[in-house]
């Protein structure tokens, strides 16, 4: 018996996480008893619940039919005031620290005498439930810190860190790393039309989620719903509702611990996210032209110098229109320059309409806009400029709000492009340049038309 209790201390001695810990004593067993096969259940405080030690803590409902699981919780509470239970071919023997049982074994015993294996159990049990609780231990102490280096991390990230887009996957990866049974998600929330946008990760397929989301408020602790199979964390700062975390169940339930993670996770979070969003209101302020919300004329030639440069470098296409208004100087002498910022709006509001997301409009000066398209060649931006052209033609501008006495609702607008392509030899001042000489060969040539710029003949 002695040798054997040490060979069980000899196996375990080098072993450190669950599932080879499983292994090796199932070998073991196999070896000098027998068995064909052990399992070890391990009684979850927090959430009351029997999980699978080898098998990443899943909770026994979510691997067993529910037969089985009955079967299993049946046996744990006969445990509770026995060492052991034989039924149906199986062995179910207590794991305890000191008097307070804690998990349980299970072996198949179909071909064997259990009598000496119930000897050795009175006292190898007490090696094995020791091996446990020392795991058990070491995996709370590494987690607990893993999340005050995260809680640090997030710190420093508000220190140093302002762009959003840098931040929330960071956050969203630390989150995710203490409740690795769940699905993170982040969302920012848009305060004058009081929805939620998804910003980590890509997708959210759960339309529940999204109707949970709705009753958030200022004042909200975290939501969970009945099953705990979801958990909303609102990220709120100085009495503001700025977003929300939210973890889905993929296997289990959120329990205490996580709960509690994930709550000071998110508190930081919101300090974070709200710093950005401060920062990117004030740098947006410096970057955009106030009226169109496009870039304004200094950020446009930042702009200009990367695309010119990334064009060259990846050897792609990229073309510049340039385009204003015409007769715009007669708008504002007829109805008034308010009128003027009104056709300026909706002029912007085409253009940015008509582009994809990596193109680049700005406002160059008064009614003049230039536009870059990267990866696109000169056929192409030709058609881009022929279809803004076309569109700001059919659009009927309502200046009634603006001028009410007028005795014309609406007015139209025409607007004249120049296009250019990047030729290897020029750079940003070059592309824009000659981009604006054909607007103006455009104009010259009698408005409200495009006008490719002539490289043979520099004009």
């Amino acid at each position: 018996m002695l040798d054997n209790i040490k060979k069980l201390s000899q196996v375990l001695s080098n072993t450190f996480n669950a599932k080879d810990i499983v292994n090796v004593l199932s070998e073991y067993f196999v070896q000098n008893f027998g068995i064909s096969s052990l399992d070890i259940y391990v009684f979850d405080d927090t959430t009351k619940s029997l999980r699978d030690f080898a098998r990443n803590w899943l909770y026994i409902e979510e691997i067993c039919d529910k037969q089985t699981t009955g079967q299993l919780y049946s046996y744990f509470e006969v445990l509770c005031y026995k060492l052991h239970v034989e039924e149906n071919k199986f062995l179910y023997y207590g794991l305890h620290k000191g008097t307070k049982l804690i998990g349980m074994l299970k072996m198949d015993v179909s071909f064997i005498d259990t009598e000496n294996l119930i000897k050795f159990l009175e006292y190898g049990s007490y090696i094995i439930s020791l091996k446990i609780q020392n795991v058990i231990l070491s995996e709370k102490m590494q987690k607990n810190i893993d999340f005050h280096d995260s809680m640090k991390n997030i710190a420093k990230i508000i220190e140093t860190q302002y762009e959003l887009n840098y931040i929330i996957p960071l956050i969203g990866e630390m989150i995710d790393k203490f409740v690795s049974n769940h699905l993170i998600y982040i969302f920012i929330r848009n305060e004058t039309e009081q929805t939620y946008r998804l910003v980590w990760p890509g997708a959210c397929k759960d339309e529940k989620i999204y109707g949970l989301l709705s009753v958030l408020t200022p004042n909200s602790d975290c939501v969970m719903t009945a099953d705990k199979k979801i958990g909303l964390f609102p990220l709120v700062t100085e009495g503001k509702l700025i977003g929300c975390v939210v973890a889905k169940s993929t296997d289990g339930r959120l329990n205490e611990k996580e709960v509690e993670y994930i709550e000071q996770l998110t508190n930081q979070a919101a300090t974070t996210i709200d710093r950005a969003n401060v920062y990117a209101e004030i740098l947006k302020h410096a970057t955009l032209d106030a009226l169109t919300g496009f870039y304004n004329r200094r950020q446009l030639e930042e702009r200009s110098k990367q695309e010119v440069s990334g064009a060259k470098r990846k050897n792609k296409p990229l073309c510049a229109i340039m385009t204003d208004i015409d007769f715009f100087k007669r708008v504002n002498d007829t109805y008034g320059h308010a009128v003027g910022d009104i056709v300026l709006k909706n002029v912007a509001h085409i253009i940015k309409s008509q582009l994809r997301d990596y193109d680049i409009a700005g406002r160059y000066g008064g009614e003049e806009f230039t536009i870059l398209l990267p990866y696109t060649t000169l056929s192409e931006a030709q058609m881009v400029a022929e279809r803004l052209r076309i569109t700001v033609e059919k659009k009927h501008i309502d200046i009634s709000k603006v001028v009410p006495d007028s005795p014309v609702k609406y007015i139209n607008v025409t607007i004249s492009l120049g296009v250019h392509q990047l030729q290897t030899d020029e750079n940003e001042t070059d592309l824009i340049q000659k981009a604006d000489k054909a607007l103006y060969e455009a104009k010259s040539g009698g408005r409200n038309k495009v006008v490719i710029y002539d490289i043979q003949n520099n004009l």
